[in-house]
This record gives structure tokens, sequence and C-alpha cells, in this order.
């Protein structure tokens, strides 16, 4: 069974920094590519990051472009979300997923690309 689990949401002020973490098991991590989605309250999930599953390749909303970073440790089957720079337009419950099928060439935004996903983790931004 893939299971995801994410830790190290929180409680930050603007212009502060979190790092998410997400641990995943049941499926070879390395052979898939992984993304981070955010949903803030009363609207629509959407996405934040993704990374590759070997080029390393990563690819990123606008809104969140130069303030986060995604990076993954295959050796620990772990994908990170280092968000810099906080807004509290960022303040949404974040969730990492791991793409539904290995090998892809071309990092996904689309939600529907992803089979599995962890609970999520709520960050919250105060200004």
């Amino acid at each position: 069974q893939v299971q995801l689990v994410e830790s190290g949401g929180g409680m930050v002020q603007a212009g502060g920094s979190l790092m998410l973490s997400c641990v995943v098991s049941g499926r070879t991590f390395s052979n898939y590519a992984m993304a981070w989605f955010r949903q803030a309250p009363g609207k629509e999930r959407e996405f934040a990051a993704a990374i590759s599953w070997r080029t390393r390749n990563s690819y990123y909303a606008d809104s969140v472009k130069g303030r986060f970073t995604i990076s993954r440790d295959n050796a620990k089957n772990t994908v990170y979300l280092q968000m810099n720079n906080l807004k509290p337009e960022d303040t949404a419950v974040y969730s990492c997923a791991i793409e539904r099928t290995p090998y892809t060439q071309i990092v996904a935004t689309d939600s529907r690309k992803y089979d599995y996903w962890g609970q999520g983790t709520q960050v919250t931004v105060s200004s």
C-alpha cells in the first residue's frame, strides 16, 4: 500500500520560512515524479511545485516561483518543500502527491496525473 506522510507545517509570520517533508512508502520512490499542491479555505486545490523522477527538473507555480524550492532525497524516500518569504496568501493545507506513471519526462502540474496523496499539513501565515 502506498503511503505519503507530510510533516513540517505550522504557523509563521509573514516573511518567515517553513520546510515541509513528505515520506513515501509502498512504491519505488526514485522512479516517480513528486509534487506539492495546496488548498486554501474556500478555494480549489492548486499546483505549487513538482520535481521529476531522475533529472531533478523542477517546476513552480508563478505564485511561488523564487520563494519556494522543491527537492528530493531518493535515499530517504522523501520530498521537501522549502518555503521562504511566506505571505498570508500562502496560507493553505499543503499535500504531497506521487505521480501515477513512472519515468515521465515532463513534470506534471495536473492533479489528475497523481494517484496517491498525503493527508495534508496546515500552513498558516499571519500578517
